[in-house]
């Protein structure tokens, strides 16, 4: 296993949809085993595999909910179906995320308060969870990875202009630039 650098917005990967997973083989459970080390690393709750360069369908999560359960694992080949979310603007206490590939930074983000994910283990079994509140969140901020968004690019649009002044502040949004958990300490 290893803790690989994590892509920051710019780099093409994270903006184009990843293609399928067209098998599960060694070299997939390797990028698993090392998406959870690094996730684990930044920390995070949910790393999918365009933010460490590899342009597949594949995400993993980690988050113990307020019952104390664990939810841990890898969705292959993710399918996500959405509930409608509320209208209205978000709550920045209640509804603000951040993302590994913007770090250091959160903005407050309506997302569906329930979603049903349907996907594939790395064993090759498909497996479906019914989730609420923030694994429901989890679950849409990976999947829109995979399909090249960032959730910066939903964002209001006065937060979107703060993001776009952080972006040229720090010199993000051009390929090449990465960070290294572990190793680079940018609050993510």
């Amino acid at each position: 296993m290893a803790v690989l650098p994590i892509r920051i917005t710019g780099e093409p990967v994270l903006h184009s949809p990843a293609a399928p997973v067209e098998q599960i083989d060694d070299a997939l459970r390797t990028l698993v085993a090392d998406l959870f080390e690094t996730m684990d690393a930044a920390p995070g709750v949910g790393l999918a595999a365009p933010q460490v360069g590899v342009p597949l369908r594949v995400f993993t999560y980690g988050w113990t909910d307020e019952e104390d359960v664990v939810w841990r694992g890898v969705a292959i080949n993710p399918e996500l179906w959405l509930a409608p979310s509320e209208p209205g603007d978000p709550d920045p206490d209640l509804e603000s995320e951040g993302c590994l590939s913007f770090p250091g930074e959160r903005f407050p983000l309506r997302r569906s308060e329930r979603v049903l994910l349907r996907a594939t283990d790395l064993e090759g079994e498909p497996f479906e969870i019914d989730a609420h509140g923030w694994l429901a969140r989890i679950f849409q901020h990976e999947y829109d990875h995979l399909d090249g968004v960032l959730y910066t690019d939903r964002l209001a649009h006065r937060d979107q202009r703060i993001v776009a002044k952080i972006t040229r502040k720090l010199d993000w949004g051009k390929p090449g630039r990465s960070w290294q958990p572990g190793v680079d300490d940018l609050d993510a």
